[in-house]
């Protein structure tokens, strides 16, 4: 299997996950310019009222700021709020109470770089999985890389080729099924079954 090449994203939506089960090493890029409005610090999550945004709060850089130079701010005590809103979401759902040991020690430890804390928190995600696949970052930015190339997902607004089917979700029957959600969605509804639904997505 080839490396695909990711950007840093933040509890990232399914379809990067269904790229890194199809993949022999994930790189993901740190030397490219951070920009706002998409996945770097932000993920989407299905609640009662629809889908909700949360947002990493960042520590305000020059116009040209590396992805991996960006710090992480301590406004608004957003792990909290963080934690908070996902235990709101999930508590009902099959498998929210199975993962809690794992993923809040996340929201209670203070890291200062927000790749650090994406890297780390997508290493655990995939070891609840189960899908075993070596993560590195880039020493530079590569500007044509000799593997799959999917920094583009970064992006909230481009469409992937290939993510997971429809599956059961806590607000379904109000909201119809959501996609285009955090890893997080998948984990906490589906539990073991994730990993068959993600290496089936990508075949």
């Amino acid at each position: 299997m080839s490396a695909t090449l990711l950007c840093s994203a933040y509890m990232p939506p399914i379809h990067f996950f269904t790229a890194m089960a199809r993949s022999g090493e994930v790189v993901i890029e740190q030397y490219d310019s951070y920009s706002k409005q998409n996945w770097r610090n932000r993920c989407m999550i299905a609640v009662e009222s629809g889908v909700q945004s949360l947002t990493v709060p960042v520590v305000k850089g020059n116009s040209k700021q590396l992805m991996r130079d960006v710090r992480i701010s301590d406004h608004g005590n957003w792990r909290r709020l963080h934690w908070n809103a996902l235990k709101t979401a999930y508590m009902n759902s099959p498998f929210f109470i199975y993962y809690t040991d794992d993923l809040y020690p996340f929201f209670e430890r203070r890291w200062e770089f927000l790749i650090d804390f994406n890297t780390e928190i997508t290493e655990k995600i995939l070891e609840l999985i189960d899908i075993k696949v070596n993560i590195r970052l880039t020493d530079r930015y590569l500007k044509l890389p000799d593997m799959v190339d999917l920094r583009h997902l970064i992006d909230p607004s481009v469409t992937p080729r290939q993510s997971v089917g429809e599956y059961w979700q806590v607000f379904k029957s109000e909201n119809g099924f959501i996609g285009g959600l955090s890893i997080l969605d998948l984990l906490f509804n589906t539990g073991p079954e994730a990993k068959l639904l993600l290496t089936d997505a990508g075949k």
